[in-house]
């Protein structure tokens, strides 16, 4: 059959994590693209591990039902682009000589085994052409991304068992960019910063893809779980306080222990995020020509922790680069488009992983 009669379903994207799965419908219109449905469920303790699925019926069920009682509209699609755990994934930039996509395609997988630190038989392993910024590279730069089949595999079985119609899987932080990276490109190094529930993700990208990834065991629910011991409150207050205080205050005030409760897990965080800023400067020489290119540039944060009252201003001043809260609508409302996403954009944050996702979704329409 040929390719423009053959039919590509919509999907929508599913981002599941240790603590909560979310979901986002994009639906395409004559004006621009516009959220049609979104959803957000916890999960469980027990249910998945730092990525690893432990009960895959209950898991399955959940899904099931979380996806029957959608905010806006039903979702009319069985199709799914989910997410893959990002602390099971191996993710790496490799240099090969200047050919072909397809000959690029057979040397990464070829070279695979040199960079990939487990048994090329226990995993999957998939590679991207990266294109350069400028066109002044003498060889060619291909991401490559594994993970454990084991872990690939379970994730399969569950969306299989909640009735849906895998359509691609992606690793956490390529949606993350999908969504926040304005037009998918950045000529300056960018670095992404998740605050999730139980851990932060980090991410360079730079030119039209991600360049590095690594993940921080500092985040959300272990800021929350200092206030709750500082002022001898429950998880519940010590929550509310959080979203109320944050960073704002100083002093002997209510407000100011909550500061002080959570700097030390803040200057954990800063400190490892510095390490890794370190890091991606004195690997960078092969793919840029000027210096100042090799140093990040700039920081967006987004998922559910980056509101934090104050932690925009904290974290710009720490690392002395410039910062700002990332616009997860950048790549989906468009301005003739004119209507306001049902998604309050304070709540967008959270869902940064899912909207990435949903844009894959879109996107397969025209694979």
């Amino acid at each position: 059959m040929l390719e423009f009669l053959t039919l590509h379903p919509n999907a929508f994207g599913l981002d599941i994590s240790d603590m909560s799965l979310k979901f986002v419908y994009l639906k395409k219109s004559a004006r621009g693209v516009h959220v049609a449905s979104f959803g957000e469920f916890p999960i469980p303790e027990g249910f998945i591990a730092q990525g690893e699925i432990k009960k895959e019926e209950e898991l399955a069920a959940l899904i099931k039902k979380s996806l029957r009682t959608p905010q806006g509209e039903k979702i009319s699609t069985k199709h799914v682009v989910a997410s893959l755990p990002e602390e099971q994934a191996f993710l790496q930039v490799i240099q090969l000589p200047k050919m072909g996509v397809k000959e690029l395609q057979g040397a990464a997988s070829f070279e695979a085994e040199n960079y990939i630190p487990y048994p090329l038989e226990t995993v999957y392993v998939d590679s991207e052409f990266v294109e350069p910024v400028k066109d002044h590279l003498d060889h060619a730069d291909v991401l490559l991304a594994s993970l454990p089949k084991t872990i690939v595999d379970s994730y399969v079985k569950v969306f299989e068992k909640a009735g849906l119609l895998v359509q691609a899987l992606e690793i956490e932080s390529l949606a993350v960019a999908r969504a926040l990276v304005p037009q998918g490109v950045s000529l300056a190094p960018l670095l992404l910063v998740d605050f999730g529930a139980t851990r932060t993700s980090v991410l360079v990208f730079v030119g039209h893809s991600m360049r590095f990834t690594a993940s921080i065991p500092v985040a959300s629910h272990q800021f929350t779980a200092a206030i709750s011991k500082a002022l001898g409150v429950n998880f519940a207050k010590a929550e509310e306080l959080k979203k109320a205080y944050g960073l704002k205050q100083r002093g002997k005030s209510e407000g100011g222990k909550v500061f002080e409760s959570l700097v030390p897990s803040l200057v954990d965080l800063v400190e490892q995020v510095k390490k890794y800023m370190e890091y991606y400067a004195s690997h960078a020489t092969h793919q840029h020509l000027l210096k100042e290119e090799r140093t990040i540039q700039k920081v967006l944060l987004t998922g559910g922790g980056a509101n934090l009252p104050g932690l925009l201003e904290f974290l710009e001043s720490e690392l002395n680069t410039k910062a700002s809260i990332g616009d997860a609508w950048v790549n989906i409302a468009s301005k003739p488009f004119g209507k306001l996403p049902s998604l309050p954009f304070e709540e967008s944050l959270r869902y940064a992983t899912a909207l990435g996702l949903a844009l894959r979704g879109l996107d397969s329409t025209h694979d």
